[in-house]
C-alpha cells in the first residue's frame, strides 16, 4: 500500500469514527451511526472529486471506503460507552483525520491540476467538509464555531505539504511535515486554546429596523 493509500484510508476511518461518536451523543440506532460514519468519513473526499471533475468519484469507484465506514461505525456503537469524554475524543480523532486528510486532498488536487492553489484548496476542503457535515445532521455544536484554530491547519498543512513537494523532496517526507504542521496546529489550538483576534465592532443591524 502506497502512503498516499494509507493516508487516504486513515482519513476516511478517523473521519467515521467522529460520525460515530457523533451518533453515540444523539443516542443514535446502529442505522444513525452506520450513515454518520459514512456521511462524515467520505463527505469531504466526495466534494474533493466533485469540485475536480472526477467522476465517478472515489468510493464509487473503490467501495472499500464504504466498508471501512461500515466496519468503523459497528465498531462504535458497542464500543462508544467505554470512552468517558466522548466529545473530546471526537475533537482529538477530528484533528489527526483532519491532518492526514489534507494531504491527501492536496496530492489529489495536485494531481489532477498542477496548481500549487488549487491543491491548498482541495486539501482544506477535504479535510474539513465531513467534519462540517457531522456537525450539521448530529445538530452538534459545529467546528467552524469552536473558538479554536480549525480551518486554518488544514491550510497549513497542504501548504507545507505543497511547498515540500515543489522542491522534489521524497513524498514521504513532504506527507510527514504537511501532517506534522497541520496536526501541530489544530493540536495546539485544542490543547493551549489558540485563537484569532474575532471582530469586536457593533453587530450588523436587525432587519425589522431596516427603512
Amino acid at each position: 500500500m502506497s502512503l498516499l493509500s494509507f493516508l487516504d484510508y486513515a482519513g476516511v476511518a478517523l473521519f467515521a469514527a467522529t460520525g460515530a461518536l457523533a451518533a453515540s451523543r444523539k443516542q443514535l440506532d446502529l442505522i444513525g451511526f452506520l450513515f454518520l460514519a459514512a456521511v462524515t468519513g467520505i463527505g469531504g473526499g466526495t466534494l474533493r472529486d466533485i469540485v475536480l471533475g472526477r467522476v465517478p468519484v472515489f468510493w464509487v469507484l473503490n467501495p472499500t471506503y464504504i466498508i471501512i465506514c461500515a466496519v468503523v461505525g459497528v465498531l462504535f456503537f458497542f464500543t462508544a460507552h467505554l470512552f468517558e469524554s466522548r466529545y473530546r475524543l471526537l475533537l482529538w480523532l477530528d484533528a489527526v483525520g483532519l491532518s492526514a486528510y489534507c494531504v491527501m486532498g492536496a496530492a489529489k488536487g495536485m494531481a489532477a491540476t498542477g496548481s500549487p492553489t488549487v491543491a491548498i484548496v482541495t486539501g482544506a476542503l477535504t479535510a474539513t467538509f465531513g467534519g462540517i457535515l457531522r456537525d450539521l445532521l448530529a445538530n452538534e455544536p459545529s467546528v467552524l464555531l469552536r473558538p479554536e484554530i480549525y480551518v486554518t491547519a488544514s491550510l497549513v498543512g497542504a501548504g507545507v505539504f505543497t511547498a515540500a513537494n515543489a522542491t522534489m523532496m521524497p513524498l514521504y517526507v513532504s506527507a510527514g511535515l504537511g501532517v506534522i504542521a497541520a496536526f501541530a496546529v489544530r493540536g495546539g489550538a485544542l490543547w493551549f486554546g489558540w485563537t484569532f483576534p474575532t471582530y469586536r465592532h457593533r453587530p450588523g443591524r436587525h432587519p425589522d429596523d431596516v427603512m
